[in-house]
């Protein structure tokens, strides 16, 4: 009896496997062609984007967006392939997608602070700016995350959430940057004649501009004396060149006309000794 209802099992059983089997290998097919039509979908809108005056960072959100989109769209088709019901899947992706919100909501955090960066724009891949505690060169703007290189050449990935819940500091939105030195001379030194000398010496360094004019006046006074403000104008490429330059001129400047160097006086009175 045992025997007779396994014989009439195994044929059904057979076709049952045979017809999995063949949807199975039909799912992966069409996993791996859908996997490789969404690259190229994606590829060619990024690079019909990159023809046209629209932002690289822009273009990157957008690939993202799509790639995840469509991915998503391949996975319903497939779940309908087997016989899935699509809507009862999309109810229990809605909730899904509560229950991961709740646990996740610093990345939807991330997420929501990535839209107001693609549509507020304060920088753009390229930019060098501060903000979220790194100072660098922009170099993606993702869903979730900023990538920046530093200056020293280290890739550093910043939550978005962080940066646009931050202050932001973007150098290259103006054509030319400030560079903020002091000089200090001793007061026997006369201010005029330090001024004057800077003057000159700043309008010999490369790429220091010459509209606006650099900056040479007295920011304050200690006891070693006067503390000079050396303020040049540069290009944002040029900035720590223009930096390096002025700090060496500072020096040969100062040195090559002789000023004595600021000391510390003590003055001895009655009460004792004081500076």
């Amino acid at each position: 009896m045992n025997t007779e209802k396994i014989t009439e099992f195994l044929p059904v059983m057979g076709l049952w496997l045979a017809q999995f089997g063949l949807k199975a290998a039909g799912a992966i097919l069409l996993w791996i062609i859908g996997r490789r039509l969404i690259r190229l979908a994606v590829s060619l809108v990024q690079r019909g984007m990159r023809n046209g005056p629209i932002d690289p960072t822009v273009i990157g959100f957008l690939g993202s967006a799509l790639s995840i989109t469509l991915n998503v769209v391949l996975i319903v088709a497939l779940l309908g392939f087997f016989g899935v019901e699509t809507t009862s899947f999309a109810a229990l992706l809605a909730g899904a997608g509560l229950a991961i919100g709740a646990a996740w909501s610093g990345m939807l955090g991330n997420f929501a602070a990535g839209v107001f960066l693609m549509a507020l724009r304060p920088f753009k891949s390229g930019d060098f700016v501060s903000a979220g505690g790194v100072t660098g060169t922009v170099d993606e703007v993702g869903l979730f995350a900023t990538v920046f290189f530093t200056p020293d050449n280290i890739r550093t990935i910043v939550g978005n959430n962080k940066i646009f819940s931050d202050t932001i500091q973007n150098f290259s939105a103006t054509p030319y940057r400030r560079v903020d030195l002091k000089a200090q001379i001793a007061g026997a030194v006369e201010p005029k004649q330090a001024m004057q000398l800077l003057q000159e010496r700043l309008a010999r360094i490369p790429n220091v501009l010459r509209d606006p004019a650099p900056v040479v006046e007295i920011l304050e006074f200690n006891p070693y004396g006067p503390v000079l403000a050396v303020r040049p104008f540069c290009a944002h490429e040029h900035y720590w060149q223009v930096y390096f330059d002025t700090n060496r001129t500072i020096r040969e400047a100062f040195g090559e006309a002789g000023f004595p160097s600021p000391e510390l006086r003590y003055f001895v009175t009655q009460s004792g000794v004081t500076h």
